[in-house]
């Protein structure tokens, strides 16, 4: 009896919590913890993986908090993102959906990995030169991959899911795009062979 007492008070608290965390007053927030939080997942995925093969010795702190403070900048470009574009088309329909998906991957991809490349720019101190060599090596093999994942996953996230949870969405699917994220920003740079 009194353990179905205590889970009645879990579950009441779990219930408000979700209400507050996802409605207008604080949905920006949530979106940036989530964002934040799952950045920080992959990249320690992905650094785990990379220290079971022997690529790296320890695990990196900086860098972690580093893809954390990205996934601050892209949390909230997804936020509001996502906001416009239910604004521009409200509807859920056929047409509606596949307009959202060629905007999401013409014009946010884009910007969603230029905001990366930026914001990891500026943490690392790098060069304007730096930034530009690493775009060149790095952006078209994360947009490649962008239009391998999201095409469907935003059939789903824009006719099936309420709009308060499209970030959350976007973020759950988003993990697996986070570890190949670091690992794609993280690759150590091929020394040609001299024959």
């Amino acid at each position: 009896m009194a353990g179905r007492v205590a889970w009645k008070r879990v579950k009441h608290v779990l219930d408000r919590f979700h209400q507050a965390a996802f409605s207008p007053k604080y949905l920006l927030y949530t979106n940036i913890g989530i964002s934040v939080g799952l950045s920080m997942v992959g990249d320690t995925m992905e650094q785990t993986y990379e220290r079971v093969i022997g690529e790296l010795p320890a695990w990196n702190r900086i860098r972690t908090v580093r893809m954390g403070i990205s996934g601050l900048t892209v949390g909230v470009v997804c936020h509001y993102w996502y906001q416009y574009l239910d604004y521009l088309f409200p509807k859920r329909n056929f047409k509606v959906v596949i307009v959202k998906i060629l905007l999401d991957q013409f014009i946010c991809s884009p910007f969603y990995i230029a905001v990366f490349f930026l914001t990891m720019a500026a943490l690392e101190h790098n060069s304007w030169e730096e930034l530009q060599e690493e775009i060149r090596e790095k952006a078209l093999i994360l947009y490649a991959a962008e239009w391998t994942v999201w095409p469907l996953a935003q059939f789903i996230n824009f006719l099936l899911i309420k709009p308060q949870y499209r970030v959350f969405y976007d973020n759950t699917i988003s993990l697996g795009y986070d570890i190949y994220t670091s690992q794609v920003k993280y690759r150590k740079k091929q020394e040609p062979k001299n024959d």
